[in-house]
């Protein structure tokens, strides 16, 4: 019987999808795009889905803050009735040097958790989202699609399901007081964040993101003691006013783990 079970779930991942949940691959030369949900919407109008980045060999993509010249990725879905709402989510990225520029990214494919937030949550809607993302090789190609799907068609695919399921398992976990930012502070023109990390961690990277993130240079390393992480982070033009009393948001990296969080800057 557990064989027979087993032969049956695979028969279900290997077969063809009628994939009413999700929309059809895009192309385009660096790789193809696809959005895709799975289930119905919670008491609250939250549909969780994905948006599935399949990028060729020694292609690039970007993360939400990709530095001075990246295209971070973008839903829009004014056109769908009912979604009043859609918010993406980021798995922790890496620093990419391209010669003389760095930004942050992705170096292989990459699925984003998405929530889609209805205003009813029984309200039977088509998912209409244009979709704008940067796709790199040895230049960058934005790429822009549009897709329209019945979210509520298939709702219980199981390759829906699972696809949906990696990306939010993908995700960094809630920073806490061991592993996380503790505390920022203005120190003439630069931002100094302290935090926690694993003790045994030789080399922690910070990853930052803003409404004024164009503000913000590149963490650096300043300090690592025993498990505490110093970063400082130039504020570019001066700009401190548009800093103040607002959130930051980040994602710090060490040897291989990853937390997320944001802390209000003073």
């Amino acid at each position: 019987m557990i064989r027979a079970a087993y032969l049956t779930l695979a028969m279900l991942l290997m077969a063809p999808q009628a994939h009413g949940a999700s929309s059809q691959w895009q192309e385009s030369e660096g790789g193809s795009v696809r959005l895709v949900t799975v289930g119905l919407p919670d008491e609250d109008g939250r549909l969780r889905g994905a948006l599935e980045i399949s990028l060729k060999s020694g292609w690039k993509t970007y993360w939400r803050n990709p530095g001075a010249a990246g295209i971070p990725p973008q839903i829009d879905v004014s056109r769908s009735s009912h979604i009043r709402a859609v918010e993406v989510q980021y798995p922790a990225p890496e620093r990419i040097h391209d010669g003389e520029t760095q930004w942050t990214g992705y170096r292989q494919s990459v699925s984003l958790p998405v929530i889609f937030t209805l205003d009813q949550a029984n309200a039977a809607t088509l998912i209409d989202a244009d979709v704008f993302l940067g796709i790199c090789e040895t230049i960058c190609i934005p790429f822009q699609a549009s897709f329209t799907f019945d979210p509520g068609a298939d709702a219980d695919n199981v390759s829906d399901a699972l696809a949906v399921r990696r990306a939010f398992a993908s995700l960094p976990a809630p920073a806490d007081g061991t592993f996380g930012i503790a505390s920022v502070e203005k120190a003439g023109g630069a931002l100094v964040l302290e935090g926690k990390v694993p003790a045994s961690t030789l080399e922690p990277v910070l990853f930052l993101d803003h409404a004024h993130a164009h503000l913000l240079g590149t963490p650096r390393l300043e300090a690592l003691d025993e498990g505490t992480a110093r970063f400082v982070v130039e504020i570019l033009n001066g700009d401190v006013g548009k800093l103040e009393n607002s959130d930051l948001i980040y994602t710090l990296t060490a040897d291989g783990e990853a937390v997320s969080g944001d802390i209000e800057i003073p």
